[in-house]
């Protein structure tokens, strides 16, 4: 009797950035227990690893709306490696088409995925509203997707069909991880595959060693490894190289009087800057100025990295353990509200400001850029990946003037 093999569907992020979304099909899972109980249907298995939104240019971006390659009712669960959108921005509108199933993650993840969620419906009907189209998603979609979870810990197994599945730290992110299903049926005859045998998904993977979080789990003995490669081609720089460009930056933007803006990537990018900010003043690095996190988003989630100390590195919870706590220096402020965020401007000069989105194609940030851009004193830090056709990326290429909220704005 022929064997029934395991089949891997690259149903997105193959070929292109974002859109993460993987189907892991085995017919030959055995069914002795209730699907409910035991994660397998009648027709075997079908699970999803992460179930992202595709980002980019309004074309790339009009897959989201396209249906799914499979029948969202068909699969019996979803793994998901960590809450950025492009890897989670399209579990409602699975849940919306029928799935039924269970959503696992570590609890960071699922918290995180609530807030990025939420907020990305809040754009969408920004956008929206000027080009007439509908929404991929609304905040019942999204309250019912948050219903459908089950967290586990790190190396907690979990049984689905014939495999045990473990969520292992990949270091990207908090409560970020890499998915290892292991075939645990008793190897019996030829038609039957081996036992022990793994397959492995990293999720994006972690830039170890990192301020915040432990380091990237070794994988030594996986059979089959389906590894994001975004940053697969070039070597980053080490941990102490960007600690200390940051300073320079820092020193050099306040020796000229300046305004130091940081698009923020609310999630991870923002916790690891404020991080180092905080412990450069309390070591007398770098001058004593305001520092304003700008970001509703940025703000909860760095609330939720205050609340999940055990996923942080031991030096990090050695300083939580001290007393000193993170993310509290007394030049932090936290503006939620938009007045707060207006009344910014009336700071000295000298600030440093971290406001959402993180390639400046949305959110608070495009306002201080359209105040500050002109002024030759300010520092425009671009900290992490520009998608093409976002304004980040048209600044980092060399514009000499933008177009912000309908205004020719001069970069100086």
């Amino acid at each position: 009797m022929a064997a029934k093999k395991i089949k891997i569907t690259f149903c997105g992020g193959a070929g292109a950035v974002t859109g993460a979304n993987f189907l892991l099909e085995d017919p030959g899972s055995t069914n002795s227990q209730s699907s409910s109980d035991y994660g397998a249907g009648a027709t075997g298995l079908k699970v999803l690893v992460d179930c992202g939104l595709v980002q980019g240019t309004k074309a790339q971006e009009k897959i989201n709306f396209e249906p799914f390659p499979y029948n969202p009712a068909t699969i019996d669960a979803v793994f998901i490696t960590h809450a950025h959108l492009d890897h989670i921005g399209r579990l409602p509108k699975l849940v919306k088409e029928g799935f039924k199933g269970k959503i696992y993650a570590t609890p960071p993840t699922k918290e995180i995925t609530e807030l990025s969620l939420l907020d990305a419906l809040g754009i969408m009907d920004k956008e929206n509203k000027s080009e007439d189209i509908p929404r991929l998603f609304d905040e019942e979609d999204v309250k019912k997707t948050m219903t459908m979870w089950q967290t586990v810990g790190y190396h907690e197994p979990v049984k689905m069909g014939d495999f045990a599945v473990v969520l292992r730290d990949s270091g990207h992110i908090l409560g970020s991880a890499m998915v290892e299903f292991t075939y645990v049926r008793p190897s019996t005859g030829a038609a039957l595959k081996p036992s022990g045998q793994k397959i492995v998904f990293t999720g994006d993977l972690g830039n170890s060693p990192a301020p915040l979080l432990r380091d990237t789990e070794k994988v030594t003995d996986a059979n089959y490894l389906i590894m994001e490669s975004v940053y697969g081609d070039r070597a980053h720089e080490g941990q102490s190289e960007r600690r200390e460009k940051l300073e320079d930056i820092i020193e050099e933007t306040m020796r000229q009087g300046g305004v130091l803006l940081i698009p923020a990537f609310s999630i991870e990018r923002t916790q690891e800057l404020l991080f180092e900010i905080e412990n450069m003043m309390e070591n007398s690095r770098i001058p004593l100025v305001p520092v304003f996190l700008d970001s509703p988003l940025a703000i909860k989630v760095t609330a939720v990295y205050k609340k999940y100390e055990d996923y942080l590195n031991k030096e990090t919870k050695y300083i939580i353990d001290n007393g000193d706590g993170i993310f509290k220096f007394a030049q932090f402020h936290e503006t939620m509200g938009t007045e707060e965020s207006r009344a910014i401007d009336a700071f000295n000069i000298k600030k440093i400001i971290m406001a959402g989105s993180g390639m400046s194609n949305g959110g608070r940030i495009i306002h201080h850029e359209k105040k500050y851009l002109p002024d030759p004193r300010t520092t425009l830090l671009l900290a992490g990946y520009q998608g093409v056709g976002s304004l980040g990326r048209v600044i980092q290429d060399g514009a000499k003037t933008v177009r912000i909220l309908g205004e020719e704005v001069p970069v100086n």
